[in-house]
């Protein structure tokens, strides 16, 4: 099967995509591309947009441009599983080239990162000339008068270099790009609340230590063909209200109105198969960059280019909106800083886990769509489509997933024991304030018992992922020295929750950090429990009838003679009291006395 497999790949036709027509581009933009004979010409401009380039080569520009530009520094986040550096690039008009520094110059910190997704070089290519413009051409000078500007190249390093140009079939350039996930085979956008990847500890860390005011995650998409050519946008109804107000009223025009003035045509994220019959805005679990920055109460915006536009439309298109985000945040800053203030200080009685859509008939939007047509696949046995490359204007219905589907009482307090390490260290790299205990306290808590734990039947993301149901107990429970004690009356105590909680989708215990809670290590011989078990029916009548109907009742366990005597062991003390016991508590508000 493999020589097979190897064989077709070697055929010309499985080695050139089949892409749909493209639609003629010729915006405004490309006058910010400077000619190859320019001294600061970027490697990407250099080829027409044609190539991009490797790590290397990427870093000795930027190692060159620092060298000449003195508002510019390069530092390190720190090492990938290959021992490359992850590298930030700070811009400052001041200089101020320290998380203390920036801060005090009173101007708003942009920080966007590129090539998380290493096939996605747009953010990476778009940020070199902005850096370049900004500084040693000067002809977006005065965009450091108005905003501090951190840029990370690229993300994903190790992936970056598993070049190819086989990586992304349905990407139009450059010629060759690097790979989806990193060294290790884990997406990194896939990792901002467990945090597994070096390269995810170091971006949770510099996003903790330089505070900034807007973070900006750069990607091409996947799927359908469409007009638009830079698509964007935010958790539209999560955990930061004001945040996404203020995105929503005060950026989305002022950038959009931008990208339209340069002959690019910006949209709302597009997730669809077919945005001629509607599109959806919903919200990214925490595990994502948009997901996690608004449970951090970070303004978070992902940026999504429309992989079927040419290399140089997109690059360009993203050069244009960094550079109208960084002039809103400029002229508009004392309204961000108002909503983050106010989103950071709330504290709502419940936290929503899950969403839905409304059942009410969507709004209709206008839809700049693409014409296609829809056959039975001889090949595939589904519904072929093939995108015509003929625009089409019509209107459809718009999604929101906004109805709070289930949700969590914010306790006052979580308690974690101190045998937790591994868990107290995440909480340590998110930056989670707590207090840690030096003497034995007993607590009045609420604690969680799983039962019917369900493990995924394969791994995703290096984890096999398991939930469980919980009753809640109240106990009176015992936490040893270096134990902690959580607050939620804190900015990140949202955050928090979304850990800790075993409901929550991101939480430790569904990656997995607590699996060992949930088997039983002390077991009963049968020879012990048969006759325990005729003497407990004996002594208690009611104890009896429960056990017949049980049997009378489910099946499964009529015909499993281990879980039967598995039953009454339970009804013993020689059970473990603690047995799928989640060892993570609930200190609960006590209501205030009258």
């Amino acid at each position: 099967m493999l020589t097979v497999l190897l064989l077709s790949a070697t055929l010309t036709s499985a080695q050139t995509p089949v892409l749909p027509p493209l639609i003629p581009w010729d915006g405004a933009s490309r006058k910010l591309a400077v000619a190859a004979s320019d001294p600061w010409v970027t490697p990407s401009e250099a080829t027409g947009f044609r190539t991009t380039p490797r790590y290397d080569e990427t870093v000795a520009y930027l190692r060159r441009l620092v060298a000449a530009a003195p508002h510019l520094k390069l530092m390190s986040l720190g090492k990938s599983d290959e021992g490359r550096d992850v590298w930030l690039v700070i811009a400052s008009k001041e200089r101020a080239f320290t998380p203390d520094a920036l801060r005090k110059t009173g101007k708003p910190i942009v920080f966007a990162q590129a090539s998380i997704h290493a096939g996605e070089m747009d953010g990476k290519d778009a940020g070199l000339m902005l850096l370049r413009d900004m500084t040693v051409r000067g002809t977006k000078r005065e965009l450091l008068d108005r905003a501090n500007f951190l840029f990370v190249p690229i993300f994903n390093v190790d992936g970056h270099e598993r070049f190819s140009r086989f990586n992304r079939i349905n990407q139009r350039g450059p010629e060759e790009v690097g790979y989806r996930t990193n060294a290790r085979n884990l997406n990194l956008n896939r990792d901002y609340m467990k945090a597994d990847t070096m390269e995810m500890r170091g971006m949770i860390g510099a996003l903790r230590e330089w505070q900034p005011d807007l973070y900006i995650d750069l990607h091409v998409t996947d799927g359908a063909d469409y007009q638009y050519d830079i698509t964007y946008g935010w958790n539209v109804a999560g955990y930061s209200p004001a945040i996404a107000s203020w995105l929503e009223r005060t950026l989305r025009p002022a950038v959009d109105n931008g990208l339209r003035s340069m002959g690019h045509i910006p949209s709302t994220l597009i997730f669809t198969d077919d945005p001629l019959q509607g599109i959806t805005a919903g919200q990214g679990d925490p595990r994502f960059s948009t997901g996690y920055g608004d449970a951090r109460h970070l303004p978070t915006i992902l940026v999504e280019n429309h992989s079927l536009k040419p290399y140089d439309q997109r690059v360009l298109g993203t050069y244009v909106f960094l550079e109208h985000v960084l002039r809103v945040l400029g002229s508009e800053f004392t309204g961000l800083r108002g909503a983050m203030n106010s989103d950071r200080a709330s504290r709502p009685a419940t936290i929503p886990l899950s969403w839905d859509y409304p059942k009410t008939d969507p709004p209709m939007t206008e839809i700049l769509g693409i014409e296609s047509r829809k056959t039975l696949s001889p090949i595939s046995g589904g519904v072929r489509i093939e995108w015509l490359g003929k625009p089409v204007t019509t209107r459809a219905a718009m999604r929101m997933q906004t109805v709070v589907l289930t949700s969590v009482k914010r306790p006052a307090a979580y308690w974690v024991p101190a045998a937790w390490r591994d868990v107290i260290e995440k909480l340590d790299l998110h930056g989670i304030a707590y207090e840690r205990i030096a003497a034995p306290r007993d607590m009045d808590v609420e604690m969680d018992r799983f039962a019917d734990p369900k493990f995924e039947t394969a791994q995703f993301e290096g984890h096999v992922r398991v939930t469980a149901t919980a009753t809640p107990e109240r106990r009176r429970e015992r936490f040893p020295a270096g134990s902690i004690r959580v607050s939620t009356d804190q900015p990140l105590g949202t955050l928090a929750m979304l850990l800790l909680e075993p409901a929550s989708n991101d939480s430790l215990f569904q990656w997995g950090f607590f699996d060992s809670i949930l088997d039983p290590t002390e077991y009963v011989e049968a020879y012990i429990m048969e006759p325990m078990a005729e003497r407990m029916m004996a002594e208690d009548p009611k104890l009896a009838d429960e056990f017949r109907k049980k049997v009378e009742s489910d099946e499964a366990f009529r015909g499993n003679p281990t879980a039967r005597l598995w039953w009454f062991y339970q009804r013993t003390p020689f059970y473990d009291e603690r047995a799928r016991l989640y060892p993570v508590a609930r200190e609960r508000q006590e209501p205030a006395r009258q």
